[in-house]
């Protein structure tokens, strides 16, 4: 999720900036409502389950994607499903780049030795070179970009019996990732949710999906009146009317962070096996807002590029991120 969200300043940009052009998205149905909002941006759902799946069924899906006249094709995702479609098109004449995710670079950032710690090509810029290959420049540092972020959406009566009238500073927590080594403590979690409760000029939004992530966010709440627990009340599209509506979302390096950073919401990451030196930190977010484990204590880190990884030793290294520093930041960007 988080892959597909970080493509979506991009092609807001480059459609901004050529606004000739009809661009077509391939991917997962659950992703269309990203795109929704940016114009001459066609959908194209992939149904990998039936009609596209296996290998005939990506024989099918370009065959699909033939009929629509496509002129050139940017593969942003560089798997072996996008190779083979890219290759297919390429093959009947039609000039195709994709993006180097620098996995060689990754490789040396994550070892656990010999390891080069230096900060990495952010994917949103690796993104742009791959226009840029095709023909098609993209200045994502414009003094005007600010403009390419979507109005924030009006939210229905559906939402606001959940949520009410906006009268306060919104904050979003989304405490979980796919990988535990991504995971904040929930014990700590939990320090920084009591502590930003105390103030009732904030409300919190807790983010999650699933009965397990539910019963923990409902201890989380932990009868404060001004935290909502979201997860599992409103519609994937109705959060992301949500989110567009935060002040600040804290999140841990996942798909949530990517989110709101593409819906033009403040975002503060909290990092433990994982870096922003990989190059996935959230779209145009200052590198102080991403408050990391202490390397001092860990060298190792980090670990992994994705968080999958474990290492002996390392389970406890998000402990080293002080909740107080936590919402320390929070506050800070909110000025309360």
């Amino acid at each position: 999720m988080g892959d597909v969200a970080m493509t979506v300043p991009v092609l807001r940009a480059l459609n901004q900036q050529h606004s000739e052009l009809k661009l077509t998205v391939v991917s997962r149905p659950f992703f269309k409502p990203f795109f929704d909002g940016i114009p001459n941006v066609n959908f194209f759902a992939v149904d990998l389950p039936k009609r596209h799946k296996g290998f005939f069924g990506l024989l099918q899906l370009f065959s699909d994607l033939k009929k629509m006249d496509i002129d050139v094709v940017a593969d942003l995702h560089n798997v072996l499903r996008s190779k083979v479609i890219r290759s297919l098109f390429a093959l009947s004449g039609k000039k195709v780049a994709y993006t180097d995710k620098g996995r060689a670079e990754k490789k040396a950032l994550t070892s656990l030795t010999n390891k080069v710690f230096k900060p990495l090509k952010p994917m949103v810029e690796r993104h742009v070179e791959t226009f840029e290959k095709l023909g098609l420049s993209i200045d994502l540092t414009s003094r005007n970009f600010g403009t390419q972020f979507p109005t924030k959406a009006v939210l229905s009566d559906e939402i606001l019996k959940i949520t009410e009238n906006k009268n306060q500073n919104w904050v979003g927590i989304a405490p979980f990732a796919q990988y535990e080594g991504k995971v904040y403590p929930m014990d700590l979690m939990q320090k920084v949710i009591d502590e930003l409760a105390k103030n009732n000029s904030i409300k919190i939004f807790l983010f999650g999906g699933g009965n397990e992530e539910i019963q923990q966010l409902n201890q989380l709440q932990n009868n404060h009146l001004n935290v909502v627990v979201i997860a599992g009340k409103i519609k994937f599209k109705q959060e992301l009317d949500l989110i567009s509506n935060l002040d600040v979302m804290l999140s841990m390096d996942s798909g949530n962070s990517h989110i709101a950073a593409m819906l033009g919401v403040k975002v503060i990451t909290l990092w433990g096996a994982t870096h922003p030196f990989a190059g996935f930190s959230p779209f145009n977010q200052p590198m102080e807002n991403c408050i990391t484990a202490d390397r001092e204590k860990f060298p190792l880190l980090p670990t992994s590029i994705y968080g999958n990884k474990k290492v002996e030793g390392y389970e406890e290294a998000m402990r080293t991120i002080e909740p107080e520093k936590v919402v320390f930041s929070v506050q800070s960007l909110l000025g309360v």
